[in-house]
């Protein structure tokens, strides 16, 4: 298997992180974002076929498990419900449990550490020690390392 480059990877998930953007707030399905998404991206943007692929994945996968992921966010983010959340931290924290639960070969440090850097960069520094509070919580009731 070739090894990932970890700045693809990023870009795979900015792309997912703004493609659920765009379904949230644009009320659009996921089919529609990405069909709507990948065009628009120059090259230096496009992660590659695989990671493309993953970024789809991640969006299709948060839609469809949606109520699942507000479930589990809601259990662990004390005093905050998930449609009062900011839009892009509550879209980091799906995406990050989504993975967690079906990227069972990325470690969990470093879905956490990617969802930490995604909401410093999308939505800002005071987002970072939610973000991370809420992801820990939920790793340690998924038993993950």
């Amino acid at each position: 298997m070739t090894p990932v480059d970890p700045q693809a990877k990023r870009r795979a998930r900015e792309a997912a992180l703004q493609m659920l953007y765009q379904c949230e707030v644009g009320r659009a399905g996921a089919f529609e974002s990405i069909a709507s998404y990948w065009p628009l991206q120059d090259e230096a943007a496009d992660p590659g076929e695989p990671l493309r692929e993953f970024a789809n994945s991640v969006v299709r996968g948060t839609l469809e498990r949606q109520d699942e992921l507000d479930a589990m966010l809601t259990a662990h983010a004390q005093n905050w419900r998930v449609e009062r959340m900011a839009v892009i931290d509550r879209i980091v924290l799906r995406m990050a449990v989504y993975e967690m639960l079906v990227e069972r070969e990325t470690p969990s440090k470093v879905i956490i550490n990617e969802a930490i850097e995604l909401a410093r960069s999308f939505s800002g520094d005071e987002a970072v020690g939610f973000v991370n509070g809420v992801l820990d919580a939920v790793k340690k009731e998924l038993r993950r390392s």
